[in-house]
């Protein structure tokens, strides 16, 4: 059983030991309406980039 489902991205970041930031995704999916969600987190993601780091936004789906 698969516990972690990394993005190519992510999983490249890990491989090279770059800095990957963590970004935990109920304030977007359950704590703010549509669409503005969307656009919040695409400007997280956006400014961890700008800060040198890999954004790896995490959910869990069908158990992983």
């Amino acid at each position: 059983m698969t516990l972690f489902v990394m993005s190519p991205e992510v999983a490249k970041a890990k491989e090279a030991g770059a800095p990957i930031v963590a970004l935990e995704s109920t304030i977007i999916t359950h704590g703010m309406p549509y669409p503005p969600n969307v656009e919040v987190a695409r400007q997280v993601e956006a400014k961890a980039h700008e800060n040198g780091t890999t954004p790896a936004t995490s959910e869990v789906f069908t158990g992983q």
